[in-house]
């Protein structure tokens, strides 16, 4: 290993964390001058934003011929999504959980999960398959919109100039965020293989460790900036909007370019489906009394450890 990789390694991590905090910053400001809750920002501008690894290496896995790759990146990505990124938020400190969320969101996210495995039950994800997910995060886009809750504008952000002058910095603001995020992720899964590789850990070990996080630390790093700036609504949006981006927009892109669609193994819809499915429905009665508590988080994180440690052995 060159001492570039190091170099760059060191470096992705402090743009993970610069990203991070010029999202979190941008999108909370960014609801309060359009007058919307920080939870539908996470829902939806947040959540589209840290899924952009999964849809880059999905659709690029796919135009390779390498479709496995894309439906394993987003299974695990899901069940890693809730299991350690909220598992490490909520360790950090407890979380306030929306009603919305338990009403809305969550339903939603099993529905799409449960969607998804009926669609694999043929072993494809056809281009048809694949235009009916992506349907669907237009249509989820459009009922996050029109469901959402206007909540109060100060006078100083109704001004008409200043207003969407500002409207326009916290856009850049998050733009440049999510970009750090994903240079920075790339930055630090190279830097971590080229580690691990020097300590002789097999590829196997490699790609079921060090490349799946990879693809989540976006969220991750999102998660854990907004638990210490106690933008709650973004920490459980963001993983939840993940996830209904992840099978919906990244799934669906994904198909609608992959040559004969997405074949889908026998193991991922026998197990790894279905770990992500029980996944969502765990959400549901944690969330329900709205706070995730510090042992809820630890609960997350004991399933995330035993879950990796079967794909290991």
């Amino acid at each position: 290993m060159d001492s570039l990789t190091l170099v760059l390694f060191i470096l992705g991590f402090v743009l993970l964390v610069g990203g991070a905090n010029l999202l979190v910053e941008g999108a909370s400001r960014l609801a309060g001058l359009l007058g919307v809750s920080p939870l539908i920002i996470g829902l939806t501008v947040v959540a589209f934003g840290t899924s952009a690894p999964e849809l880059a290496v999905s659709v690029q896995s796919s135009l390779q011929g390498q479709t496995d790759l894309a439906i394993g990146n987003v299974v695990g990505s899901n069940i890693l999504n809730i299991l350690l990124v909220l598992g490490v938020a909520a360790l950090i400190t407890p979380i306030s959980v929306h009603e919305r969320l338990v009403k809305l969101e969550v339903p939603i996210m099993i529905a799409v999960s449960v969607l998804l495995l009926v669609l694999s039950f043929d072993g494809i994800i056809s281009r048809w398959d694949g235009l009916l997910l992506f349907s669907g995060i237009l249509l989820y886009i459009l009922f996050t919109i029109k469901t959402q809750h206007k909540v109060e504008v100060s006078e100083t952000e109704q001004d008409s100039n200043s207003g969407v002058a500002s409207i326009i910095l916290q856009l850049l603001f998050i733009i440049i965020g999510l970009g750090l995020l994903v240079l920075g992720s790339q930055w630090l899964v190279n830097g971590a293989v080229a580690i691990a590789e020097l300590f002789g850990v097999s590829q196997l070990v490699i790609g079921l460790t060090i490349v799946s996080i990879g693809t989540s630390l976006p969220e991750l790093a999102t998660v854990v900036v907004a638990s210490l700036k106690k933008q709650e609504d973004l920490v459980v949006g963001n993983v939840v909007g993940s996830n209904i981006f992840n099978i919906l927009l990244v799934l669906g892109a994904t198909s609608l370019v992959a040559p004969n669609g997405i074949v889908v193994s026998e193991a991922a819809i026998e197990f790894d489906m279905l770990i992500m499915i029980a996944v969502a429905f765990l959400c549901l009665p944690i969330f329900f009394n709205g706070k995730i508590q510090r042992w809820e988080g630890g609960l997350f994180l004991g399933l995330y450890v035993a879950y990796t440690t079967y794909l290991l052995l």
